[in-house]
């Protein structure tokens, strides 16, 4: 139950620390920072005390079932890969809450980034301790949604705009391929627990859909590791806030990528197919990031090809598939983290206080910036493979892993790790000498200083952990690195040496050759720089995509238009025709009669009365179509027929519900009439003609739609059928507490059905107040067509001030009573909203306003909030979701349910009365 807790705690924390944040925002900015800090911390701290059971070889798995009939539940692992992703995710990230601190200016909206921070750290946990396939594909859209808004945090900025645009739109679009390739590795594998696919790899690479699946999953790991060609995203996101570059491109979203390859490992490699498409893939993105990094102006553009080099790197180190391999892969995660976050923090340091990100412009920076100078050396060291620092280590095991491979790869693959390995040296070069060498800067339009102090502290710790693993490796890093390869071999891990000296061998002769070579490539720049001038003109791919956005936008548009009128006749008319194609196939295929062995009952003299006043009500409807106001009125007796019907058909609940949505349905439409003229003007001319040639086509489609209808229902009730109502009525006592069936099905039986349409009835009503929020009709439509006030007559404004105070009761009393008598939340919500809404309609909405102060909005939040706290609750107590429990309390009998139905009423009240007083705010923000 503990590690269930804490497991959920870790990736739960994040989501409920972003909306504290939210909250301390409005407090300073030291409190939106502490509450963000304080989360990344938490879950460091629930990480310590999981760990030491992970690191004595134990992987953690707890399970709520979700809906396990589609086989997807919550379920979460803590293996040895996941602990080293948790401590990246979690440690970086409370490194760069407080870089963010002090890098981001007082109007930037601080508690808006830690807000987006938190989310997506939570998506990334998510992704990362996911057990289930279909959990960790809804945790990975999460990543890409909330990188989109890290990305276009400058929304204001059009680059900034674009490049979230592009981000979204590459991983977006890998994420539909990995969808698709999750879905079959699980039909593959016979299930979608990860524990289960890991130990089925034989079976998935015996399968015949093995390479359709395994180009689908490394479609979305490539796209979402900026793999070529594929990558072009990731230079554009440099758009983002530093602390968001920091964060997304060294530890988090793009390893995600990587992270997939790894965990997926011993079920999808041991193939050639594997082989040849990561392993190429990877080399090439290798070679092409490393290439073009040197090219880059901007260093954080630098540092962007640099990452896409290293990614590179990482992949072709699991697609090799030698026993070590793996494992210098991971280690490469660890170290590239590490370096290339302080890295990204070092870029925003300079351009905090030199105000420009131009190569071209920096220089000597080492004068006014020493401590910052030795802090990006080093980094920069690790980033080259220099020895004595982490990206040596991880670097030598790669040049060791080159070696030995089969025919023309046992030159190939040396020769492409010493080209990338003296690319790298060449940029990190470019990086220090450009910044920090050479004559102090005369362009910049201030003179650069050191940050401050606590500015510098992430960078410090990030650079310190370079040296001491580029040290004392065996006690630094071993155990992690140890636990994290076993995860990813799914075996016990080969002997792990960790030395700095390894003798004079071929890997020490790469890196020698790499460094060397690397110092004469930067110094021949200049020859580069003309040949890509010359050369490298060509359209960038970030015009590229907007191009092609644009593109595929119009001819969107174009496809629609020539198939969409964008009329309302057509699109139902279409819909009705589809339907009574799709039941007639149906019908004719199955080839049965249309009655069944029941027949067809008598119907006595009530029932004939009410289905001929509902005929007439809706005939009215349709002829007296242009006279709104009396077609208002017959849509109402069709309503009130229902109703009537209900309590004929013993269904005192739904006849309650009718009345009650009836009486609010009017008075929406009420107040929408009042912008429209009484009558409707008849068409003239052409428009006449062409309404005159609709007519019989359109009384065919309805009254065959009728008819079908009709038929269906028929066909229905003179077949025998089973149902679950005596189920239901067998547990509603005992299984809800309660005699009121109808309540108990909808606050308990089916709980979560009613918590998703409470959910979609609160976005509804504020999608309503939105739109209606920044419309202003003209004054004349205001005050109707003839120009006449449309103020209520006195005799509603003495009628509605004591039916207030017996509305209210009566809802309380409906209320208490639905449980076991008719009645129930969302009757007494609606009685309440039409309460309130008939203040409005007759007292005007500046007189109801100044009376009703709450905030609508947050009364809504409120309600959903209960609904979702009622529904929590009994997960601390092992149940599932909105499990109820019921007893005596004082000799009263009460239900945990209750309250999920004062959550309803809640959810109504506010949904009702902000829709309905969006309309008349709407008028009275005409008539000024």
């Amino acid at each position: 139950m503990m590690a269930f807790i804490l497991l959920f705690g870790l990736v739960v924390l994040p989501f409920v620390a972003s909306q504290l944040v939210g909250l301390a925002s409005g407090v300073s900015r030291r409190a939106a920072a502490l509450s963000a800090g304080a989360a990344m911390l938490g879950g460091l701290l629930i990480l310590a005390g999981l760990a030491p059971t992970v690191f004595a070889g134990e992987v953690l798995v707890v399970t709520l079932p979700w809906l396990p009939e589609w086989g997807l539940d919550l379920s979460l692992r803590l293996d040895g890969l996941g602990l080293l992703f948790v401590l990246l995710i979690d440690g970086i990230g409370l490194l760069i809450v407080l870089y963010a601190y002090y890098y981001m200016e007082d109007d930037d909206q601080l508690g808006r980034f830690y807000l987006y921070l938190l989310a997506f750290a939570g998506g990334m946990l998510g992704l990362v301790l996911a057990e289930n396939l279909l959990l960790m594909l809804l945790f990975w859209e999460i990543t890409s949604l909330t990188s989109f808004l890290l990305v276009a945090y400058k929304f204001k900025d059009k680059e900034a705009r674009i490049a979230a645009r592009m981000a979204l739109g590459v991983t977006g679009a890998g994420g539909l391929a990995l969808m698709a390739g999750l879905i079959l590795l699980g039909q593959m594998a016979g299930s979608y627990a990860l524990s289960d696919v890991l130990l089925a790899g034989d079976t998935i690479r015996a399968d015949p859909r093995y390479p359709l699946m395994l180009v689908l999953v490394l479609l979305g790991a490539f796209t979402k590791s900026a793999q070529f060609p594929f990558h072009s995203w990731l230079p554009g996101a440099m758009a983002a806030p530093t602390p968001a570059s920091a964060y997304l491109h060294s530890a988090t979203m793009v390893k995600a990528g990587v992270f997939l390859l790894a965990r997926l490992y011993p079920a999808l490699s041991g193939t050639d197919l594997w082989f040849y498409i990561v392993t190429g893939v990877g080399a090439v993105t290798f070679l092409f990031g490393a290439f073009f990094a040197l090219l880059r102006h901007d260093f954080k553009g630098l540092l962007a090809y640099s990452t896409i080099s290293h990614l590179g790197l990482i992949v072709l180190l699991l697609g090799l598939s030698t026993p070590m391999a793996p494992v210098a892969a991971v280690f490469h995660i660890i170290n590239h983290a590490v370096f290339k976050a302080s890295l990204f923090m070092v870029a925003g340091i300079v351009d905090h206080e030199a105000g420009t990100r131009d190569m071209r412009r920096l220089s000597g920076l080492r004068r006014t910036m020493p401590r910052t100078t030795t802090l990006a050396v080093l980094a920069a060291g690790a980033m080259a493979g220099v020895p004595f620092l982490n990206g040596f280590l991880s670097k030598e095991m790669f040049f060791a892993e080159s070696i030995g491979l089969p025919g023309a790869l046992a030159w190939a693959m040396p020769a492409i790790a010493t080209i990338g390995g003296v690319l790298a040296v060449g940029y990190s070069a470019r990086f220090i000498a450009d910044v920090f060498l050479g004559p102090p800067p005369t362009t910049l339009d201030r003179i650069p200083h050191e940050p401050p102090r606590f500015m510098r502290v992430p960078v410090e710790i990030l650079v310190g952990i370079v040296v001491v693993v580029g040290l004392l490796p065996q006690l630094a890093v071993k155990p992690l690195l140890a636990i994290a390869s076993t995860a990813v071999l799914g075996a016990p891990v080969p002997p792990l040496d960790l030395a700095i000296w390894h003798g004079f061998n071929l890997p020490l002769i790469m890196s020698i050759v790499a460094l060397g070579g690397g110092l004469y490539y930067f110094s021949r720049r200049e020859i580069v720089f003309r040949i890509a001038d010359r050369f490298g003109d060509g359209i960038s791919s970030r015009v590229a995509f907007e191009r092609f956005y644009n593109g595929l936008a119009i001819g969107s548009r174009a496809v629609l238009a020539a198939i969409d009128g964008f009329s309302l006749r057509q699109n139902l008319a279409l819909f009705l025709l589809f339907t009574l194609v799709l039941g007639l196939s149906a019908w004719w295929g199955a080839g049965n009669a249309l009655l069944g062995p029941l027949g067809v009952g008598d119907m006595d003299v009530a029932t004939m009365f009410a289905a001929a006043t509902m005929l007439a009500a809706v005939a009215g409807v349709v002829v007296l179509h242009r006279q709104r106001l009396v077609a208002l009125v017959a849509l109402s007796l069709a309503g009130v027929v229902v109703a009537l019907l209900f309590v004929w058909a013993a269904a005192p609940d739904l006849a309650l519900t009718q009345l009650s949505v009836e009486v609010a349905s009017i008075i929406l439409l009420l107040l929408m009439m009042r912008f429209l003229p009484i009558d409707a003007t008849p068409e003239t001319g052409a428009a006449a003609t062409r309404e005159a040639a609709r007519r019989l086509p359109d009384a065919a489609i309805a009254l065959a739609a009728g008819a079908g209808a009709g038929a269906l229902v028929l066909a229905m009730l003179s077949r025998p059928f089973d149902t679950i109502s005596a189920w239901h009525i067998a547990n509603s006592v005992d299984g809800g507490g309660g005699t009121n069936i109808v309540n108990v099905i909808l606050v308990d039986f089916r709980g979560f059905d009613t918590m998703g349409e409470v959910a979609v009835l609160g976005m509804a009503a504020l999608g309503i107040q939105a739109m209606l929020g920044g419309i202003a009709l003209p004054g004349r439509v205001a005050r109707g067509a003839d120009g006449r006030s449309l103020a209520p007559p006195v005799m509603l404004k003495m009628l509605v001030q004591p039916l207030l105070p017996l509305l209210l009761a009566a809802a309380v009393f409906i209320f208490l009573r639905g449980h076991n008598m008719p009645g129930g939340g969302f009757v007494a919500g609606l009685i309440v909203a039409v309460a309130l809404v008939m203040q409005f309609v007759a007292r005007g909405i500046a007189f109801a306003e100044a009376r009703l102060r709450q905030d609508m909005t947050r009364v809504l939040g409120v309600g959903l909030a209960i609904c979702l706290i009622t529904g929590l609750v009994p997960l601390a107590f092992g149940r599932n979701f909105l499990t109820s429990t019921h007893g005596y309390l004082a000799g009263l009998h009460l239900a945990s349910a209750a309250l999920f139905d004062l959550g309803i009423m809640i959810v109504v009240v506010a949904s009702l009365v902000l829709a309905l007083v969006s309309l008349g705010r709407l008028s009275q923000a005409s008539e000024r």
